[in-house]
């Protein structure tokens, strides 16, 4: 068991920067998730750390070790791929028991390491079949399996559900957590979905272009993002964007949206005044669009009249696709919600938990004001 430490690391292919200077300290046991969109640089980062790929420029650490110039078997890391990488004419048993013998382990420790790592993975009547006898949720098991036996300070993790169906992902995304949590070992996991980084992560390492965009706990990524390109990565449906302005009318600090204006709340007006009069972006969660009949009492609602362009009804919720002027946005509202295609409706928008970001600060990433 080690902690990891990322070091002003840099990776070029050629004239491509596929990391730009990442500083990451992960801790002795967390579960770290690197998320981000496919070339993000979440991949290279995990591969750096395994040895199968140089670094060219910085320092990665296993622990208090230097580990740039160490050889990827003498890491004591385990790796899980995307693919199973199975041999398919070795059982279950022997799959598992490869890298252990390659190390010419005793064979009573091997039978002990591929029995417990068995039970733990629910797999012990499987241990004499062939990968091809095996579902695709029993052939990732065994690819975990084939972790756990090695014993590693760290575990990697490169999109090791992405072959899964929408059913077993979930059932495999919990086994990995409740393994996580039976191990005490440092997990480092890779994933573009971020459902499986806020469900599973201790903390989340959000990337884009090579570069680390915030680090920090799934609940404090979700409420209080750094950036507009966090923000509209954490959260299913994505937070709704609007180009706006602060103004000043009578007193009271409003967004112009353009076909409609919010008013800010009094406990957010010292912090926006800095904003007023400038082009700002307002980004609201689709959670906090709600259908006036049965928003929360407590919420700051301002109300704005809205056209139905699509609705979803997901059972538990019903997903609005609304229209406001050329405005196009999402409402996550109550299923008891009553309406078509088609309708005009009124919404709340919850302006409590809103957020502004100020496009001059970056205006490639807006800042979020806080």
């Amino acid at each position: 068991m080690a902690s990891v430490t990322y070091e002003h690391v840099y990776k070029r292919f050629g004239d491509v920067t596929a990391l730009k200077d990442v500083n990451l300290d992960i801790e002795n046991k967390e579960f770290l998730v690197l998320v981000g969109p496919s070339g993000c640089g979440k991949t290279t980062a995990l591969r750096c750390l395994a040895g199968l790929e140089d670094i060219t420029e910085g320092e990665v650490k296993i622990g208090d070790q230097v580990v740039n110039d160490v050889a990827p078997k003498d890491r004591d890391i385990a790796m899980v791929f995307q693919s199973y990488a199975l041999y398919p004419h070795m059982s279950v048993y022997d799959n598992m028991a490869f890298g252990l013998k390659l190390r010419k382990l005793p064979k009573e420790e091997i039978q002990s390491r591929v029995e417990d790592a068995a039970e733990i993975l629910g797999i012990g009547a499987l241990l004499q079949r062939k990968p091809r006898e095996l579902s695709g949720g029993q052939r990732q098991r065994v690819a975990l399996g084939r972790a756990i036996v090695r014993e590693p300070k760290v575990f990697l993790f490169d999109e090791p559900l992405s072959n899964l169906d929408a059913k077993l992902r979930v059932q495999t995304r919990a086994q990995i957590s409740k393994l996580h949590q039976r191990l005490q070992t440092t997990f480092i996991y890779v994933t573009h979905d971020q459902t499986e980084a806020m469900t599973m992560a201790t903390r989340i390492a959000v990337m884009n272009k090579g570069i680390l965009q915030q680090v920090d706990t799934p609940q404090t990524l979700y409420d209080y993002p750094d950036n507009l390109f966090v923000a509209g990565f954490i959260g299913s449906p994505s937070m709704n964007f609007f180009d706006g302005k602060i103004l000043k009318e009578d007193g009271k600090m409003i967004v112009d949206l353009g076909t409609f204006k919010l008013k800010v709340p009094e406990n957010r007006m010292e912090t926006y005044e800095k904003l007023v009069d400038q082009d700002v972006i307002f980004g609201i969660r689709p959670e906090d669009i709600h259908n006036p009949e049965y928003a929360p009492p407590s919420i700051i609602a301002e109300e704005v009249e809205v056209d139905v362009d699509v609705t979803e009804l997901m059972g538990n919720e019903i997903f609005l696709y609304l229209m406001k002027g050329d405005h196009n946005f999402v409402a996550r509202v109550d299923p008891r919600t009553r309406v078509e295609m088609g309708d005009k409706m009124t919404v709340s928008f919850n302006v409590d938990n809103m957020h502004i970001f100020d496009p001059q600060a970056d205006p490639d990433n807006p800042v979020a004001v806080r």
